[in-house]
């Protein structure tokens, strides 16, 4: 079983300690690249280099990536806060089919009581004047950790890019069943947030994944690029496996819409994050 971090809110020592494991154990921005400056020990750094793995067939980026680079969840740091997000949208503007890296632009807007409320521009980092693309969160405190937590050592991964890269959804465990189902498995350490939860990393790669499947059946090509998303985590991925249901519609001038649903079976098959993607084609 993965622990909740609350659990320790009384031993500022302990919470600490888990705190630190947990967020260097991390997958999501560990393999994406991304450092977090309230988090991470180390001068700022808001850039992502872009891999091959970070882009569809089409060669542009995958919202999927947009989306864990840029992951303010309403401005608030695990530091002073127990963050669990609540809604998440991104619009590409620019798929950066020849960017070579990225740089996160991060606006707070609203932090109230428990909710809180930002956005971020997504830039090409050796031209910040060209938009990629623009999110928007919202999120929720869900805890309040001890005072006194200090920044940590950043536990970096180096992913060398490479033809033989898997794709993103193979390295966060995801698959496609027999049933035709994508679908995550039961909830690991390295893929759970502090507070015990299927994490958003993996939640973007599989929602994305589905959706895109489903978007290429229907076109009969996959020279798409997913152009938006909205995310809304309806409810905590506590157990797994994790399973993804699709409908997908065919709109006007070749866009394509898919809406997903991702429930919990380990917990009763309960709906934990529902998304709708916009798709078009190219070329």
């Amino acid at each position: 079983m993965v622990r909740d971090i609350r659990e320790l809110t009384d031993s500022p020592e302990a919470y600490a300690d888990e705190l630190r494991r947990r967020w260097g154990g991390l997958l999501s921005y560990r393999y994406i690249g991304r450092s977090y400056a309230s988090m991470d020990l180390g001068p700022e750094d808001n850039t992502v280099t872009i891999r091959r793995d970070m882009r569809d067939p089409t060669g542009g980026l995958l919202l999927a990536v947009l989306s864990i680079a840029a992951p303010e969840c309403g401005h608030m740091s695990d530091l002073e806060a127990v963050p669990n997000p609540v809604i998440h949208s991104c619009q590409i503007l620019d798929p950066g089919r020849d960017v070579r890296r990225i740089e996160i632009v991060s606006e707070g807007l609203k932090r109230g009581r428990q909710m809180g409320y930002s956005r971020a521009k997504i830039v090409d980092a050796d031209q910040p004047g060209r938009v990629l693309a623009l999110t928007q969160w919202q999120g929720i405190s869900i805890g309040t950790p001890p005072e006194g937590l200090e920044r940590m050592e950043a536990n970096r991964l180096e992913v060398i890019d490479s033809v033989d890269l898997p794709p993103l959804w193979q390295v966060f465990g995801g698959h496609r069943r027999p049933d035709g189902h994508w679908a995550l498995p039961e909830l690991a350490v390295e893929v759970a947030s502090p507070d015990a939860a299927l994490h958003i990393g993996p939640q973007f790669v599989i929602g994305e994944t589905a959706a895109a499947d489903a978007a290429r059946e229907l076109a009969g090509t996959d020279r798409l690029h997913g152009v938006s998303s909205h995310v809304m985590f309806v409810a905590r991925g506590k157990a797994g496996p994790f399973r993804v249901e699709t409908e997908q519609m065919l709109g006007a001038d070749g866009v394509l819409a898919v809406r997903t649903v991702m429930h919990d079976e380990g917990t009763d098959d309960r709906i934990t994050t529902v998304g709708s993607y916009l798709f078009s084609k190219v070329g």
